[in-house]
C-alpha cells in the first residue's frame, strides 16, 4: 500500500496549497491528454447540500472549456434522510444498496427530483447546458440470501447513444440514482454503483467520487497500551493517497472494518471501475475549494487516487532523463546522503539507472553496477523526490533492481550508505558487511572518497 502526501482529515486544505496546484502551467500540461475524453463526477447528496457546491460548477465550467466531456452522477442519501424526518417516516435504506419498499422508493423518487432539479438550477447559473437523463435501464435486484429487495434495482445497461449525443451537443448529462425498465416501473439505485456502469460504458479517463469524506480514510482502534496516534486511548485515522488496484483489493479483504463512513462502497465500486477498463478512480472531499482542480491538474492531489497497475512504472533511463534525475539528487547530494554526481557522470552511465514514473513524471531513480567478476552488483543512487516519499517506492526500486541482478547471475548485491542504514537493513533485508566486501575497483574509490560510508550486502 503507497500514501500519498499528508492530508488534514479535519479542516480544508490551505488555499495557499491549492493555489499551487492549479497554476495554469500545471494545468495546461494535462490539458493534452484529457482533451475530449470523459469524466464522470459523482456527487454524494451531503455534497450538493455543501457551501462548496457552487464552487464545483464553476470548477466544471472550466473542464468544459478545456474540451472535457462531463457527466454527473448524484446520490440522494442525505435528502431521503432529511425527507424522512420531516414526514415522520423510516426509510428501508438510504443508499439504495439495501431492501427499498414502498414508502422509501416515494422518498427516493422525491429526493432525486429535487437534488437534480437543484444540479440544472446551478448548471444554468454557471452559464452551462444540463438535461436530466433516463440513460439507465434498470431491473430489480430480486431476491438476495432469501430477502425479496422489493424495489431496489440493478443497472442492466446503459444507452450511450443517449449520452454522447448530449456530450456533443456541449449538454451535460445529469443521472439520478434511479433507473426504469422497458414496462414503465422505476427502481432505485446506488449512485456509486451507477457511476461505474456510465464509466465503463463510456470508455470514461476517470471516474470521480466527491463525497464528504477526504478519501479512503482507515479508522484503527487505540494500540495495546491505551494510546493511540491521536493522544491516550483514541484511535487514529489515516487517508491512504493511493492504492493500485490489486492493493485495493487486498484492502478490502483484510481491512474492511477499518474503512470509515462510505469507504467501502466507494472502494468496493472503484475496484470495479478499475476492473471494467476505467484507468483512475478518485475520491475526494467535495467540501474543499478548488479541491477537484487540485485532485484533476497535480501529481499529488488531496484525496485518494485507486488506479491500475500501468500508472507507475519502472523502466530503464534514457538520455533525455539525465536532467532530472540530476535536480532529483541535487538535495541529498547537499545533504551527504547521496555520492556527488556530475550531469555528465549520469549521461556516461545512463544505461546503469533505472526510473520510477508516476504518469509520466520522474518520481524516483536508483542504479545497478555490475562487477562481473567478483559475481557481485553494487546498487546505487537511491533517491525518490520529496513528495513521493512514504509510499513504497524505495522499496518497490530496491525490490526491482534485486531481481534484475539476480536474473543477471549476480550472487551477491551491495550498497553503501551514510544515513539510510537502518532503512536498507529493515525494508531491503541487507545484512552489515565491511569494506572488505567490496570489489577492488569498487573498494579503491570507497577508500579514495574518504566518505567511509557503511558497506551493506545481501546474498541472492
Amino acid at each position: 500500500m503507497r500514501m500519498r502526501t499528508d492530508h488534514p482529515l479535519n479542516g480544508e486544505t490551505p488555499r495557499s496549497n491549492l493555489q499551487r496546484f492549479v497554476e495554469l502551467r500545471e494545468i495546461l500540461r494535462y490539458v493534452p491528454q484529457y482533451r475530449d475524453k470523459v469524466f464522470v463526477i459523482a456527487f454524494d447528496g451531503a455534497v450538493v447540500q455543501h457551501d462548496n457546491f457552487r464552487n464545483l460548477l464553476l470548477d466544471l465550467a472550466l473542464l468544459r472549456s478545456l474540451s472535457i466531456g462531463v457527466i454527473l452522477v448524484h446520490g440522494a442519501g442525505h435528502q431521503v434522510r432529511t425527507l424522512a424526518a420531516q414526514m415522520g417516516k423510516t426509510p428501508s435504506n438510504l443508499d439504495g444498496t439495501g431492501v427499498t419498499d414502498a414508502v422509501t422508493l416515494e422518498l427516493g423518487l422525491t429526493a432525486a427530483t429535487r437534488v437534480t432539479h437543484e444540479i440544472l438550477e446551478g448548471l444554468a447559473a454557471t452559464d452551462l447546458c444540463g438535461a436530466q437523463s433516463n440513460a439507465v435501464v434498470a431491473h430489480p435486484a430480486g431476491i438476495l440470501q432469501g430477502v425479496d429487495q422489493q424495489f431496489t434495482g440493478r443497472v442492466e445497461r446503459v444507452d450511450v447513444q443517449m449520452l454522447k449525443a448530449l456530450l456533443d451537443n456541449d449538454i451535460i448529462p445529469v443521472v439520478p440514482p434511479l433507473g426504469s425498465d422497458g414496462e414503465g416501473s422505476t427502481y432505485r439505485l446506488n449512485s456509486d454503483a451507477v457511476a461505474v456502469e456510465i464509466a465503463k460504458s463510456l470508455q470514461a479517463v476517470k471516474l470521480i467520487y466527491l463525497t464528504s469524506m477526504p478519501g479512503i480514510v482507515l479508522t484503527k482502534p487505540p494500540s495495546p497500551s491505551g494510546k493511540g496516534v491521536g493522544g491516550e486511548g483514541t484511535a487514529s485515522n489515516d487517508l491512504v493517497r493511493q492504492l493500485t488496484v490489486d492493493e485495493a483489493d487486498v484492502l478490502l479483504k483484510k481491512n474492511k472494518s477499518e474503512l470509515a463512513g462510505s469507504g467501502f462502497s466507494k472502494l468496493t465500486n472503484a475496484v470495479k471501475a478499475l476492473r471494467g477498463g476505467v484507468p483512475r478512480v478518485h475520491i475526494i472531499d467535495g467540501g474543499v475549494e478548488e479541491g477537484l482542480l487540485a485532485e484533476v491538474f497535480s501529481n499529488d492531489g488531496i484525496g485518494t487516487l485507486v488506479h491500475t497497475n500501468a500508472y507507475q512504472a519502472i523502466r530503464k533511463a534514457q538520455k533525455k532523463d539525465a536532467r532530472g534525475m540530476h535536480r532529483l539528487i541535487k538535495v541529498s547530494v547537499e545533504n551527504e546522503e547521496l555520492l556527488p554526481r556530475t550531469l555528465a557522470e549520469i549521461e556516461r552511465t545512463i544505461g546503469n539507472f533505472f526510473v520510477f514514473e508516476v504518469d509520466g513524471n520522474l518520481a524516483a531513480c536508483i542504479a545497478l553496477h555490475f562487477y562481473a567478476e567478483d559475481r557481485k552488483a553494487e546498487m546505487a543512487c537511491v533517491c525518490v523526490a520529496g513528495k513521493y516519499e512514504n509510499q513504497g517506492i524505495g522499496a518497490r526500486l530496491m525490490q526491482y533492481i534485486e531481481e534484475q541482478a539476480r536474473a543477471s547471475g549476480v550472487k551477491e548485491l551491495f550498497c553503501l550508505s551514510t544515513q539510510a542504514v537502518n532503512y536498507f537493513v529493515k525494508k531491503g533485508h541487507f545484512a552489515l558487511g565491511s569494506p572488505d566486501d567490496l570489489p577492488a575497483p569498487r573498494r579503491q574509490r570507497y577508500d579514495a572518497s574518504g566518505r567511509r560510508s557503511q558497506v551493506l550486502k545481501k546474498a541472492l
